[in-house]
């Protein structure tokens, strides 16, 4: 059955505590942060197949309860391997600011030297999303895309200490990437996230340099409070942060973004260079992340109503004047 997106990630379990909260055993992991967000925005009708599969690894220890839980929500499993051993784990930690990450443990578990084998039916999404997660499981997932139309990346600080030549190298594989400001920066030893952009997308700043090849032609830099910038063919968009009164847990808003945005652009060819499509992307992104951080885990978007996100996009609209 195919696909109209594919979403590769993590399926993790997170112990989590932040300021007011803390709690231990949640359903996390990027592919299912963005997952739910896309599932929101692409839920099938009553009796229809899912329309968006999921590619990951799962242990032994993965209960039937989250199983339901994803597919309930709309996704397609049959590309998430159970594996002998146990489910990826994380620990992590927030300040009181709710911005600086403290990450106490990280364990792949299942996920060490797995290579992911889509279903072949799925080779030709609209688009492929390879949510935060290793990035030699994001190459073998991208070599096995070849007719996607929009291919994504999303990353993270992890991933360009440790993994930073496979992680070049899928920059160079993929048309969109999402990243935080600080790591935009951290790739390329700019202060100045113009200069960052510029040279990541040139492929300067990536393993290799442009001798290597160009990298991504489209870059959204994800920066906190201050919003959104992106620089895409169509030109540039930049967006202010939904201003949330009430943070619980931002665990999981920058996969719930991508999620979120991506999915909005399922069905509309040629994206990349239509500024209209792109903005209203990215307002969809914004404020399903902005309901991310008001539960802990997946809790927020997981009790997220269609009446209630349709009242604070429209609200979201007129803040930036759309």
């Amino acid at each position: 059955m195919m696909m109209e997106m594919v979403i590769v990630g993590t399926i993790s379990y997170d112990d989590i505590e932040t300021p007011t909260e803390k709690a231990s055993s949640l359903l996390g992991g990027s592919a299912t942060h963005s997952g739910l967000a896309s599932s929101f925005h692409l839920r099938p009708p009553p009796g229809h197949p899912p329309r968006i599969g999921v590619v990951s690894a799962v242990g032994e220890d993965f209960s039937t309860y989250h199983q339901m839980v994803l597919e309930d929500a709309g996704m397609n499993l049959a590309g998430v391997a159970l594996r002998k051993g146990e489910t990826p784990t994380r620990s992590v930690r927030f300040t009181e600011s709710m911005g600086v990450l403290e990450i106490k443990n990280i364990d792949m578990n299942v996920l060490e030297g797995f290579k992911p084998i889509l279903p072949k039916a799925w080779a030709a999404p609209d688009v492929i999303l390879c949510a935060n997660s290793k990035p030699s499981m994001q190459i073998e997932v991208l070599k096995q895309c070849p007719d996607a139309k929009i291919n994504a990346l999303d990353t993270s600080k992890i991933w360009i200490e440790e993994e930073f030549e496979d992680l070049s190298r899928a920059m160079r594989m993929v048309d969109v990437v999402v990243l935080e400001e600080e790591d935009a920066n951290a790739i390329s030893g700019e202060k100045v996230l113009t200069q960052s952009i510029s040279s990541i997308i040139s492929g300067v700043a990536l393993h290799g340099g442009s001798a290597a090849g160009r990298g991504p032609r489209s870059i959204i830099v994800k920066r906190g409070s201050s919003g959104i910038l992106a620089y895409l063919p169509c030109g540039t968009i930049a967006l202010p942060s939904y201003p949330t009164e009430n943070p619980v847990d931002p665990t999981g808003r920058g996969d719930t973004f991508a999620g979120a945005l991506f999915s909005s652009l399922v069905g509309h060819d040629g994206s990349l260079n239509d500024a209209e499509v792109m903005r209203k992307a990215m307002v969809h992104a914004t404020v399903t992340s902005s309901y991310c951080v008001e539960g802990i885990g997946t809790k927020g978007i997981r009790a997220l109503g269609r009446g209630k996100y349709h009242a604070r996009a429209d609200r979201y609209r007129r803040i930036v004047g759309i």
